[in-house]
């Protein structure tokens, strides 16, 4: 025993001393800025991110670095290492929104479960609902598109075999929302560089999804506007409409797209009060729900679906308050992005011209959109797809939608040998909703794979077995569950079993729907 532990100590000691060296590590277009030892709990923690989540970390090897693969290029970069105990794995996360800043709780997170884990901040730095940064900088909005996470990819790996003397056993990617679209644009143009990878709420129809934001703007403009005082009743009516048709009456509609409610049952009647909707309002609902649409009546993409209107990421955070996220993001990509305007104006967007802009310009860097996926299948590659319900951001049918698009190219028997889908009912945009919503989609504590979607996906690719299921929690405090429910691969939906508590995943079953 006593040889052992020396072995372990020498070991250690090694790793630290070879951490200071990666500095002079030679990759193609980067610099090593900094490379040292963090002895355990000693890392200090980002202001407002919660010291005990670092103060629990063990020692690693904190590697900084910046690539330039063009002139106006500085993409920060992080990899963490574990001094001890690494599981021979790699993992990095997709940033949301426009990104500009290191993932450190994801960092933390994986390091805690032993692995070597990288971030980077896409090429840039600024808040996440920030795109001023890509005014006048065409490379910078390049690196942000696409170029950074690979890169990031590649210079990872080639710090974690330099540090340990030798490659990951197998990578993985997460990411949700903008980091969706990351992980599916992994998959599509870079396969070798992860051997598992999840998708959450991918914006991967990116040109077309900000459209439906500008959409979106245009349809509540003026008189139209909803204030976020009216979301508890549209919220009631659509689940007095929709609720119980699974079977379950619990404040969530688990199918919303069979879900047939008319926003103009809500009209007002007499004086307008914030129980029921205007005209101009009952019209502005019904233009989001149907989604944006070009002059030849084309869909676009998918509107928006009944249920999980109300709540901190409901519609009044995303569509229809003062401050709508939708507005935020139609402005930086569209003013800042793709007509380097600050000062542009969504009442200007017009559907068949700028439309057309936008794909010309910024379609083949930013959209995720390829079915063909056989490379990465035949690299080994698993693929895990989520999406909530209940979705503001993004629709949720836009995952139902590339999903069946790997179908029809790929075959639905070759499609479920490495890539599920899984539909979350009353989940809002990555997280929160009336809906059990935590999963685990990235490294934590849960380890149990029918409890965790990256254990799950960990499982399926070092042994092969597939997901059946997966449960999702919804908590009344932090240890306390207050709602279980299955989550299954689409098309199958959970159903109850008829008896024992509706808060139970262990009274459900996976099956085929049933509702029209």
């Amino acid at each position: 025993m006593k040889i052992l532990l020396v072995t372990i100590a020498t070991g250690s000691l090694a790793l630290a001393a070879d951490c200071e060296r990666l500095t002079s590590l030679k990759l193609n277009d980067t610099s090593i800025s900094s490379a040292q030892t963090v002895a355990a709990g000693a890392f200090p923690a980002p202001s407002g991110r919660g010291a005990q989540n670092y103060a629990e970390l063990p020692s690693f090897c904190r590697v900084q670095g910046v690539i330039k693969p063009a002139a106006d290029s500085e993409i920060q970069f992080e990899v963490w290492m574990p001094v001890a105990g690494w599981n021979g794995k790699y993992f990095s996360a997709g940033n949301g929104g426009f990104a500009g800043s290191i993932l450190y709780p994801q960092l933390a997170a994986a390091l805690r479960n032993g692995y070597a884990a990288s971030s980077t901040d896409t090429g840039h730095q600024g808040s996440a609902t920030s795109a001023e940064w890509a005014v006048g900088h065409y490379e910078k909005i390049v690196d942000f598109a696409y170029r950074s996470i690979h890169e990031t990819a590649e210079k990872s790996k080639a710090v974690i075999q330099s540090y340990y003397g030798g490659n990951p056993k197998h990578s993985y990617f997460s990411g949700c929302s903008n980091g969706g679209r990351y992980a599916l644009l992994e998959a599509q143009r870079y396969p070798a560089d992860y051997d598992g990878i999840i998708a959450g709420a991918a914006a991967n129809f990116w040109t077309h999804n900000i459209a439906g934001f500008v959409w979106d703007a245009q349809a509540l403009d003026g008189a139209a506007a909803i204030p976020p005082s009216k979301m508890k009743a549209i919220e009631d009516a659509t689940l007095a409409a929709c609720d119980a048709k699974d079977g379950v009456k619990d404040g969530v509609i688990d199918e919303p797209d069979k879900c047939h409610f008319d926003p103009a049952t809500l009209l007002c009647h007499g004086a307008e009060s914030d129980a029921c909707l205007t005209e101009a309002q009952v019209g502005a609902m019904k233009k989001i729900y149907s989604g944006p649409k070009n002059s030849k009546g084309e869909q676009l993409f998918p509107g928006y679906l009944p249920g999980g209107e109300a709540g901190n990421g409901g519609w009044s955070r995303w569509v229809t308050g003062p401050d709508a996220q939708q507005a935020v993001y139609g402005n930086g990509f569209f003013g800042d992005m793709m007509f380097q305007n600050p000062a542009w104006d969504f009442r200007t967007f017009q559907w068949d011209r700028d439309m057309k802009i936008a794909d010309d310009k910024f379609a083949r860097s930013f959209n995720s959109t390829d079915a063909n996926l056989k490379p990465f299948k035949d690299r080994g590659g698993k693929l895990l797809i989520y999406h909530g319900w209940s979705d503001t951001a993004i629709s949720p049918l836009n995952a139902i939608n590339y999903y069946h698009s790997v179908v029809a190219k790929m075959g639905q028997k070759q499609t479920a040998e490495f890539v599920q889908l899984y539909m979350v009912p009353g989940m809002q945009h990555c997280a929160g909703g009336p809906g059990p919503s935590t999963f685990g989609s990235n490294p934590s504590a849960v380890t149990d794979p029918d409890q965790s979607m990256f254990s799950a996906l960990d499982r399926w690719v070092t042994g092969g077995a597939a997901p059946e299921k997966i449960i999702a929690t919804k908590t009344k405090t932090a240890n306390t569950p207050e709602r279980t429910r299955p989550l299954c691969p689409y098309p199958q939906v959970a159903r109850y079993k008829g008896s024992g508590s509706t808060d139970e995943a262990r009274n459900f079953t996976c099956a085929a729907s049933e509702l029209k």
